[in-house]
């Protein structure tokens, strides 16, 4: 090595000028010197030209050794102003020999040149620093062997024109970037100082090496003579200019620039622009896809697409089947095509008899676990062997604060190192299905609740309609009839406002209980609403069985029902639809059940009444009173009561819901649930309600302009207003009549209503809220709505129906439901709040789920205009926190 070292032959280059002398070792191809500061060697001294001169570093032929030429002028052949002397003599270009003397302009600026050899690496630095470095170098130099002159000769070079000095100047051996030049035969014909110095083996290999391999049959089948490819060379990546020389029949190649760290860059970005949009499809099918199990099978798969992975997992922890000890289990897995599934392998797998104890201690620490096969511990390296799995991934999945699984992410066929933006898109696919894991056990609750009556636990109207859906085909299918039973307990409303609404609940338990007792095991009995109950009997061949079932149900009714020290008897009327020529389908099935019904009441009650075609027109009660109906508005028998909604943090009313009672004049106050079904039938809802809207917005501006507080009125929309065509231009109308500000108006629908059509509702819903009216759906969770389905909705607040909170103290499954559905609700940012609380500890409950408004019996009855004033005047100037401790 050090003989080598010697033998390599050094250039100094040796400048005096007005600010002393430089030594500068020549390193580099090319230099310029000159008074600008740009240059690459400054001469300082005014009668030097700002750029005066270049030095050209210079192969000597058929050696690889160089020497140094010095051009007077600039890059461009434009010369100096004071020309350029050389031992003496005035030249345009010069190749330097060892010892050489150079003056620049006056003399002002001179520099001497060395070419030096049997010189060491420190020796060569020392000679740097040296003032007399002609002494240093004899003192270095062997007498034996003194330095040769390097002869670089070219006689064209004297009285060369400018042009040719800046041809010159811009000769390839200046580059830095590697030039070659081949012939058709992958013969290299010429190698510049960056090529040599770069790809030591390029001479030798030829055409077998990767900057000319395929060069040939390229250049062969291209249109043109010119074109850019990219190459790899021992891993780094080189962008490759390719000119074709017809006239001399030579390839010459320029390596335009070495692209590893871009195409690198360009892979990452790639590979993070494809997982990003695999965390973007996954996300949609979560949230979007009705069905649990679909989508998350779906977004395994695109995770494990845009990963190129052969196996995306999702495990499952549980109790061990046998020994209850914690284990795991393989519940979604992807595989890439051709690959072989793990699912019936990883199936009840104890952590502690598989060795896998670390994994789920770091896994429940929120840590995750990554590296190749090779690197685990021995335990799990064969685990991992055994299922071919080189290289695995894995993040925890996590909901709130329980550790239920992890994501994986394995490759069978590469040791494959995972990169931080594969580790942070496999942990937000888990903070995604953890999302949707949630969301699925609240819309199971939901769901239960929606189909399901809390009281009873029996079907509700709902379902019992999804049922009879069903049973019709097979009832066609079979060649049997089926019927349908509508039932009424009569006078149930004297024990429920005698005995109270608790004892009444508990009686209705009763009753379901004997009626599901009195039916065959096939049979499906519902509770339709308040005292009502629906049943269908499916295999029916002859009526009799179905009168006999009827009578069995009057006769389990008539035996006294013992609930808390009471004695109580109650009877019940039956309607009774058979499927037939009459009643062809479930929604007539049910009407004709419900006409049969009133007949049955007609008759005395405590009956059952089969329908026909004589019972087809209204109950003459039912007459009556839908004419009495048509001339309330006029005889002003309507009236709007006003029920104060509270905040549960500062007791202060932040709302009032407008609801309509009607003073019959001989009848006294008609139910609501009576008169409105009617008035909906009818079509007067649609007036009816408007004259409700205007009263309200009308009372909630007299409050204002009264100095009230301000607050939101809130009036409900039935089906049949809601569907009016020209509803959204109505309210703006009464808006601008009574004066009101669009946001102190809310308007509520019920869940039936915004699922019937959604693309309709959401339009509607639009324009109102474009309108700046407030939303809210009512009596949420006696309908059937899912997330998927109200998040497309613009609502601004969310009220927990009644049934909920009446079941709150009796039924713990309520509380979990109820909590789910705030939840839930406060997720989509709604404001939450709860119908129907009449008892202490419902608010107290409610109050530590963080409701936020309630409204009850348990603060304020519905109150007429003059009531709900006094209120709001009281309630203005002290406020306070709801507290019944």
């Amino acid at each position: 090595m050090l003989g080598n070292e010697r033998g390599k032959i050094r250039h100094l280059f040796v400048l005096q000028d007005l600010h002393g002398q430089r030594t500068i070792p020549l390193l580099e191809t090319t230099y310029s010197l000159g008074r600008d500061t740009r240059n690459a060697i400054v001469l300082h001294s005014r009668s030097v030209s700002r750029q005066h001169a270049i030095l050209l570093r210079v192969t000597i032929p058929d050696t690889d050794q160089y020497g140094f030429r010095i051009i007077d002028g600039n890059f461009k052949g434009k010369r100096s102003t004071n020309g350029l002397i050389v031992n003496g003599t005035k030249c345009f270009s010069h190749n330097l020999q060892h010892g050489d003397t150079i003056s620049f302009g006056n003399h002002q600026a001179q520099a001497k040149y060395y070419a030096i050899s049997n010189l060491s690496e420190q020796a060569f630095s020392e000679s740097c620093q040296v003032e007399d470095i002609s002494s240093f170098l004899l003192e270095q130099a062997n007498p034996a062997n003194p330095f040769e002159t390097l002869i670089i000769r070219d006689p064209n070079l004297e009285g060369a024109s400018e042009g040719a000095l800046a041809r010159l100047a811009s000769f390839p051996e200046l580059i830095p970037n590697p030039i070659i030049e081949m012939d058709l035969e992958g013969t290299v014909t010429y190698l510049n100082p960056a090529a040599a110095v770069k790809f030591p083996k390029l001479r030798k290999m030829g055409k077998q090496h990767p900057i000319l391999a395929e060069l040939v049959n390229a250049v062969q089948n291209q249109e043109g003579n010119s074109f850019v490819r990219e190459i790899e060379v021992n891993g780094e990546i080189f962008e490759q200019s390719v000119h074709y020389l017809p006239e001399s029949d030579l390839i010459r190649t320029f390596i335009i620039r070495e692209i590893t760290g871009q195409k690198q860059a360009e892979a990452e970005l790639r590979q993070r622009d494809r997982l990003l949009q695999a965390v973007a499809e996954a996300a949609n099918y979560l949230l979007a896809e009705m069905n649990y199990e679909t989508a998350i099978n779906k977004a395994l798969a695109a995770l494990g697409e845009a990963a190129g992975v052969d196996h995306v997992y999702l495990f499952q922890n549980h109790p061990h089947l046998v020994t209850g000890q914690m284990a795991v289990s393989l519940r979604f897995e992807w595989t890439h095509t051709g690959v072989e599934t793990s699912y019936c392998h990883w199936q009840n797998q104890s952590y502690q008899t598989c060795g896998l104890e670390r994994w789920y201690t770091a896994l429940s620490r929120g840590q995750s676990i990554s590296g190749l096969t090779q690197e685990f511990p021995p335990t799990e390296q064969e685990l991992l062997t055994r299922y071919g799995i080189k290289s695995l991934l894995l993040v925890p999945l996590r909901l709130e604060e329980q550790f239920w699984g992890y994501l994986g992410l394995a490759d069978c066929n590469s040791e494959r190192y995972w990169s931080r933006h594969e580790e942070s898109t496999l942990l937000t696919m888990a903070a995604s299905i953890s999302g949707a894991r949630q969301r699925q056990q609240v819309e199971e609750k939901i769901r239960y609740q929606a189909l399901h009556d809390l009281l009873t636990g029996l079907p509700n109207r709902l379902l019992f309609n999804e049922i009879l859906a069903l049973a019709l085909p097979n009832a066609a299918q079979n060649q049997e009839s089926l019927a349908v039973m509508f039932l009424d307990l009569d006078r149930f409303k004297i024990i429920n406002d005698t005995l109270g609404h608790t004892l009444g609940d508990k009686f209705l338990q009763s009753v379901a209980q004997r009626l599901k007792d009195a039916l065959r095991p096939g049979d499906t009995v519902a509770r339709w609403g308040g005292d009502e109950f629906t049943i269908l009997m499916a295999g029916i061949t002859q009526r009799e069985e179905v009168a006999q079932a009827a009578q069995r149900i009057l006769q389990a009714l008539e035996n006294a029902f013992h609930l808390q020290g009471h004695e109580l008897y109650v009877s019940a009327s039956l309607g009774i639809a058979l499927l037939d020529d009459n009643s062809p389908d479930a929604e007539t099935l049910i009407q004709h059940a419900d006409a049969a019904l009133y007949y049955a009441k007609d008759e005395g009650r405590n009956n059952y009444q089969f329908y026909s075609l004589s019972l087809n027109a209204k109950t003459p009660e039912l007459l009556s009173l839908e004419r009495s109906l048509r001339h309330a508005l006029e005889r002003e028998e309507l009236v709007v009561y006003y029920q104060p909604r509270v905040n549960i943090t500062t007791g202060k009313i932040t709302g009032m819901e407008a609801l309509l009672r009607w003073h019959h004049p001989e009848m006294g106050i008609v139910a609501p649930n009576v008169f409105i079904p009617l008035a909906e039938e009818s079509g007067l809802i649609v007036s009816i309600g408007e004259w409700v809207l205007q009263k309200a917005c009308s009372q909630n501006k007299a409050w204002q302009a009264a100095g009230l507080p301000p607050l939101t009125i809130a009036v409900n929309l039935s089906l049949k207003q809601f569907c009016q065509p020209k509803l959204v231009e109505m309210v703006a109308n009464i808006l601008v009549e009574t004066g009101l500000e669009a946001h102190f108006l809310e308007l509520e629908i019920t869940e039936t209503i915004a699922i019937e059509d959604i693309d309709f509702t959401k339009t509607v819903l639009n324009d109102l809220e474009q309108m700046g009216v407030y939303l809210s759906i009512d009596d949420f969770g006696t309908g059937h709505s899912s997330l998927s389905r109200l998040q497309v909705l613009p609502l601004h607040s969310l009220k927990i129906d009644s049934s909920f909170i009446r079941e709150l103290t009796t039924n713990s499954k309520v509380a979990h439901i109820i909590q789910a559905i705030v939840t839930l609700g406060r997720s989509l940012g709604l404001r939450l709040t709860a119908e129907g609380v009449e008892k202490p500890e419902e608010l107290e409950f409610l109050r530590s789920i963080h409701c936020d408004d309630v409204q009850g019996f348990l603060f304020y009855r519905p109150l007429s205009a003059q009531q709900a004033t006094e209120i709001l005047q009281v309630n203005a100037a002290h406020p306070c926190p709801l507290s019944f401790s």
